[in-house]
């Protein structure tokens, strides 16, 4: 299958390079994009793996805050809202969040530094140079744990020359503002600094009967300060140190009926628990030091991070019925967490140009994290049951590895190369888990228990080969194997945990992939397709049984994702420019035996109330949630220049994707989001200098109400069981000014 479809791919990018040959590119081309996805400072059209590259730029124009708006730029990649953390999937693949301890499938790398967990950052798209969303298994090179694809962050560094901006936004449906800028420039001959900083305050989207607010509010606080200091042109150093404190107020939880398709809606009504309330606080650190030493023509790249995060997350359910009434029980819980990491890079890197290059070096890691989850339950139904209750559950993980690796480029022609990569991995883990009944009485579940753990020197090999042809100037095929694989791990917060049901397996991910990337039309056409096949072993998921009221962690035996991905950009006049990207997928479980059940099987077939029924289950063929067979992005962008040297910019964006299951038991009815298309647009006026600028920016226009995961309430934590949707952001209108110098 991917033989022929790469040959068909091959005809098309050769009959449009001879039919945009003619085209005259003295109106513009569209600029080269430099990438670091191998560890070199590479064109992205010589790096033979499915990636999609976003400007900093082109997240600034919306006002992209978090990666639930940045997946709008890359289709096959997105991600799982909840209340409590959120996932990336791409081509399928994630770690689900009901585990709050899962590694990621999809590992989060800024600048330079690993960062597992989405907290480590609370706001990773501020003030970036570019963000690059490497598909597929990246084991070789990232390593630590990017079974399913790696996204690498670059912020923006030190300018040679005296810089800076400021820009305020007001969004008018969210009733507040954003205000960021940077000073960046030379301090000394040899220093360079930028610092930067960005202030939000806005509401919600989402209405509270019970308090009258709009949730969840967002009020975040962020600062990078960046140093560079280059006293010779064989050396330099780069320090980067983020603070983050970010407080979501409220939650993005609604009711929907069981027994109809979702019905989202954005009313609420929601009191304040015990514990706090609702929402999340977190305050982050990162710090980043790069430093690059020549070595005659080789180079010595060390990087050294650090990072520490404290946060707690509290939760409250929805409390309206879909018949419009309310109720008083009540489920509420809390999560808070401590995590700090510290890790250290070496990589050498030999020159190139020559018949064969080479990237060696050695990697460590060293973590703590550490989570306390508590579960309160006030439910009251009279004359039936009462069950009221307070619930711990405390969790403690110290985590190391290293890693040695190394990636070989042989140039057999001009025309011909051999790429092969190995990555050896080493890894450590003990936790402890203990649980507990803080009050009561209470006996939904188990409660007292202790589980103890240890993985001890956990090995995994990575390896990679690449066959790279340029078949025309500026046209390349590729073929590629890779392997990726993430750590075993424990189970942190499942009320109930055993030594039986503490740990569970590392898993293991197989890529093959083949494609072409070609530069056509003089510079004014970019064209991009892949075709891939990939599976996993050993898939780590977590499921919700509302009958036991309980998520169960542990491995699906095998599943796959097979898919054609393609990216276009255009520019045919000088002003006007087109991009898209467009992903058909087929992702589904190969085997899994011990599955939850689904919505559509039968009691017969699946009983959740009985552990036997659901042990003997195998969901194999059943597709994985939270991936659409269908996902694109376009937008496309005017230049108007208007007299006296002002123009005006004008640019529309369409993204959107078809149907997907977004809750664990597939319910083709509360668990099945529609598929949709989402329509943001900018304007903008201001001096073709660009020393300041007024712009109106819209997002999803046509109001989509979508939901980023759903599942069943049931009885008896509510006396009417009922759907709970977590609801993406709505339609929302900014006015945008700034100014640069």
């Amino acid at each position: 299958m991917i033989g022929r479809i790469l040959f068909s791919t091959t005809m098309l990018v050769s009959a449009l390079a001879s039919a945009a040959a003619a085209q005259d590119a003295a109106n513009g081309t569209l600029g080269e994009v430099v990438v670091t996805a191998q560890k070199r400072v590479e064109k992205l059209q010589d790096v033979p793996i499915s990636m999609e590259v976003v400007s900093g730029a082109k997240l600034a124009a919306f006002n992209t805050v978090d990666f639930k708006q940045m997946v709008k730029f890359t289709p096959n990649v997105t991600v799982e809202t909840t209340a409590g953390n959120d996932t990336i999937y791409i081509r399928g693949f994630g770690s689900p969040p009901s585990n709050f301890s899962f590694d990621q499938a999809v590992s989060l790398y800024i600048d330079g530094i690993y960062a597992g967990r989405n907290r480590q950052a609370q706001s990773p798209l501020f003030d970036v140079e570019r963000v690059e969303v490497l598909r597929g298994p990246q084991g070789a090179l990232f390593g630590k744990n990017t079974a399913a694809g790696a996204v690498s962050i670059v912020s923006a560094g030190p300018t040679s020359t005296f810089q800076g901006s400021a820009t305020g936004v007001y969004n008018f449906d969210l009733k507040g503002y954003e205000a960021s800028g940077f000073l960046s420039g030379p301090v000394t001959e040899h220093l360079g600094a930028r610092l930067a900083v960005k202030i939000v305050d806005e509401d919600g989207y989402i209405k509270n009967l019970a308090n009258g607010n709009e949730e969840p509010a967002n009020r975040m606080q962020l600062a990078r300060l960046t140093l560079r200091y280059a006293p010779t042109g064989d050396f330099d150093y780069t320090l980067k140190v983020d603070y983050g404190n970010r407080e979501v107020v409220g939650g993005s939880n609604v009711s929907s009926p069981l027994t109809t398709g979702q019905q989202p809606h954005d009313v609420r009504y929601s009191t304040q628990n015990p514990l706090g309330r609702e929402g999340t606080k977190a305050t982050s650190w990162m710090l980043s030091g790069t430093g690059n030493l020549a070595l005659g023509d080789f180079t010595l790249t060390s990087v050294t991070g650090y990072s520490f995060f404290r946060s707690n997350i509290v939760n409250n359910f929805d409390q309206a019925l879909p018949t419009g009434g309310f109720t008083t029980n009540s489920v509420y819980n809390s999560y808070p967490e401590h995590f700090r990491q510290w890790s250290q890079e070496l990589r050498l890197l030999s020159p190139t140009g020559r018949t064969f290059e080479y990237i060696v070096g050695a990697y460590y890691d060293t973590s703590l994290y550490q989570l306390t989850q508590l579960g309160g339950f006030n439910i009251n139904i009279p004359g039936v049951l009462v069950y009221q209750g307070l619930l711990e559950t405390d969790f403690r993980q110290r985590a190391q590895s290293y890693s040695v690796f190394g990636q070989g480029t042989y140039h057999v022609t001009d025309a011909l190369r051999l790429v092969g990569s190995l990555r050896y991995t080493n890894t450590d883990k003990r936790a402890i888990f203990y649980g507990r009944l803080r009050s009561g009485p209470f006996a939904l579940r188990p409660v007292n228990t202790v589980a103890v753990g240890n993985i001890k020197g956990e090995d995994n090999v990575d390896p990679s080969a690449t066959v790279q042809y340029d078949v025309a100037p500026h046209v390349m095929l590729y073929a590629t194997y890779g392997r990726g694989s993430k750590s075993g791990g424990f189970v942190s917060n499942t009320y109930g945990t055993t030594n039986a049901t503490f740990a569970y397996r590392p898993e293991k991910s197989e890529n093959y992939e083949a494609g072409v990337k070609s530069t056509l039309a003089d510079g004014k056409l970019v064209l991009n397709v892949s075709v891939y096949d990939t599976k996993f072993k050993n898939l780590q998921v977590s499921f919700y049984n509302s009958a036991l009221q309980v998520y169960v962690t542990g491995n699906a035996a095998s599943a796959s994702s097979k898919g054609v991905e393609g990216s276009a950009a255009w520019y045919p006049v000088k002003n006007l420019d087109f991009t898209a990207a467009a992903a058909y997928q087929d992702a589904k479980y190969d085997d899994y035996p011990g599955a939850g059940c689904l919505a559509t099987q039968t009691l017969a077939q699946c009983n959740p109330a009985v552990p036997a029924s659901s042990a003997a289950n195998n969901i194999a063929g059943a597709p994985l949630p939270y991936s659409s067979k269908f996902s694109f992005t376009t937008q496309g962008h005017y230049r108007l220049e208007l007299a006296n040297d002002y123009v005006v910019d004008t640019t529309v964006a369409v993204s959107g994707r078809s149907k997907y299951f977004d809750s664990d038991n597939e319910s083709p009815l509360f668990g099945l989001q529609k598929g949709y298309a989402k329509v943001d647009a900018r304007i903008q006026y201001g001096p073709s200098s660009e020393q300041w600028h007024i712009a109106l920016v819209g997002k999803n226009l046509t109001n989509e109400l979508t939901t980023g995961s759903a599942f069943n309430l049931p009885f008896p934590i509510t006396a009417s069981p009922r759907a709970i949707l977590y609801l993406e952001e709505t339609r929302n209108v900014a006015i945008e000014a700034g100014m640069r110098f």
